[in-house]
């Protein structure tokens, strides 16, 4: 299950943002007196009492509308409802209760999801100034009084969204399924691939962009292969993204690659490799996911001798980070090449798990170390004590040295290519964690 998202909702300047930094614990959100300012849907990561869960800094005049802020609250509104799973309501105590507050009330309470209300800029401690308890009028039950700008009441407040998560907010699917996100921009065909594997529409299927609004989760079984597909909503550039919905459907995207063993990246084929193609492909691969780059609508190109592995190439230039992901050309209309993404999945997520004995892992830094010796720098050199495995799903190695400072990038990424000639790990991130060890110990 992807970590619970929190929206927090209100009018402009009551104080979103202000207790979205305290939150995050550093400044994202942009604060100024100005209402409005709050340019964009803003998220982080928050852990409180060990459980992590996306926190939304939904804003409030959107830029690129002329639509009055009552309307866009009421779509604030109906978005953190379509999408939170809990929603923070938030109220300024100076202002006192205002019609606008009223009508989000009143949306609120026919939600079915948990309200929290929390009065804002109740800046001492002790009994809440009389004034605050109008907003009992909104029906939304108990209130919480905070102060953002001073860290009163955050404790209760987060205590309070605490109670209302899942339970068991564990997976359903066992250690044997490969868990795929599909993932890219807006109809490169995610929906048609996952429809096609299927071999029934279970996915809506538009020419429209953006038309998946949710991730959606389906379980197929192939020849005694257990997977779980998430067709993620197309993840669209920020300046082009006017749907406040979208904004929300990428957080979800986002999320469903951190659930995933193996990210299935769609790039169009008549459009190439595009920037936003590179943010999404990006953060696969700071995740650590294992990745299969598949150009689909290949049967829309035309083709000369050549044309696949020149594409093949510049696919792999333009992602240059990617070089260890297998490139795949499909069309998931006719059908072509989809059947050997399975063989891809199976094989990258295999790799992603793959581990080295220490004593391997001993014989190959030996051996690199003869073949180019490490750097130096003002007569000192770096000294590699030796490398043990540290987990899967990347690979991880830790390598003992004398000083960080010594390990240039061009090194690492040498012993980097250096595991994967030896020992595969194609289609996955590899990563390195340094430390420093004295000749003593």
């Amino acid at each position: 299950m992807a970590k619970p998202v929190v929206a927090v909702v209100g009018r402009p300047n009551v104080g979103k943002s202000t207790f979205f930094n305290y939150v995050a614990g550093k400044r994202i959100s942009i604060v100024e007196d100005t209402p409005g300012v709050t340019r964009d849907r803003i998220y982080t990561d928050v852990e409180w009492r060990s459980k992590l869960f996306t926190l939304i800094d939904t804003g409030g005049i959107e830029p690129y509308t002329e639509d009055k802020i009552m309307q866009q609250m009421k779509r604030q509104a109906e978005l953190a409802i379509e999408t939170a799973d809990v929603i923070i309501f938030m109220v300024d105590a100076k202002d006192g209760m205002t019609a606008s507050d009223k009508e989000v009330g009143s949306m609120l309470r026919k939600a079915n999801k948990p309200i929290i209300l929390a009065v804002n800029k109740v800046d001492r401690v002790g009994e809440p100034p009389p004034e605050v308890y109008e907003f009992y009028n909104l029906g939304l039950g108990d209130m919480i009084t905070i102060s953002s700008v001073h860290g009163l009441g955050m404790g209760d407040l987060l205590d309070a969204v605490y109670e209302h998560f899942p339970e068991d907010t564990g997976e359903d699917y066992g250690e044997d399924v490969i868990k795929v996100a599909v993932i890219g921009k807006p109809n490169a065909g995610k929906s048609s691939l996952i429809n096609k594997i299927l071999g029934e529409d279970r996915v809506i299927v538009s020419d429209i962009p953006g038309t998946t609004r949710d991730a959606i989760d389906t379980y197929f079984e192939k020849d005694d292969e257990k997977y779980v597909f998430i067709d993620t909503a197309g993840i669209r550039r920020k300046s082009k993204i006017n749907e406040s919905i979208e904004r929300y459907s990428i957080i979800r995207s986002w999320t469903a690659v951190e659930r995933a063993d193996v990210c299935v990246i769609i790039i169009d084929a008549q459009d190439g490799v595009t920037e936003q193609d590179t943010k999404i492909a990006g953060y696969a691969h700071d995740n650590g996911k294992a990745s299969i780059v598949v150009v689909n609508k290949w049967d829309l190109i035309e083709k000369t001798t050549g044309t696949l592995e020149e594409y093949r190439k510049t696919v792999l230039e333009k992602l240059g980070f990617m070089t260890y992901a297998p490139v795949l050309f499909i069309s998931a209309m006719t059908g072509q090449r989809v059947q050997k993404l399975f063989e891809l999945i199976n094989y990258v997520a295999n790799q992603a798990s793959l581990r080295i004995s220490t004593g391997m892992l001993n014989d190959l830094v030996n051996e690199a170390i003869a073949m180019v010796q490490p750097p130096s720098d003002k007569g000192k050199r770096l000294k590699i004590y030796y490398m043990t495995q540290a987990g899967v799903k990347p690979p991880t190695f830790v390598i003992f040295i004398n000083d960080k400072e010594l390990m240039h990038y061009s090194y690492e990424r040498y012993l980097e290519n250096q595991l994967r000639k030896s020992f595969g790990f194609e289609g996955t991130p590899i990563k390195f964690l340094l430390r420093e060890k004295s000749k003593e110990t």
